[in-house]
């Protein structure tokens, strides 16, 4: 089975090696047919802590690294403004 690949944006350095990601994607709504946001936030494991808040990342599924993890950083799309 293929790993999932996401990417988004970071919006909080959640302790030691673990960043949380806001992953965003625009669905239509069933009965008004206009696009709607939907968001969802994901735990990513950054090994070697380089990631900082504002920055967009692609991370890919891996094995569980925590109760909530189970997604490891490929790598940094564009760095935020810092």
């Amino acid at each position: 089975m293929p790993k999932r690949v996401i990417s988004g944006t970071v919006i909080k350095k959640a302790g030691d090696k673990t960043a949380t990601v806001l992953v965003e994607r625009k669905v239509l709504h069933p009965r008004y047919h206009k696009t709607v946001k939907r968001f969802k936030k994901y735990l990513v494991h950054d090994e070697r802590n380089e990631v900082n808040v504002g920055d967009v990342i692609s991370a890919i599924e891996c094995r569980p690294i925590s109760r909530n993890k189970a997604f490891r950083l490929t790598e940094i799309l564009k760095k935020g403004e810092s």
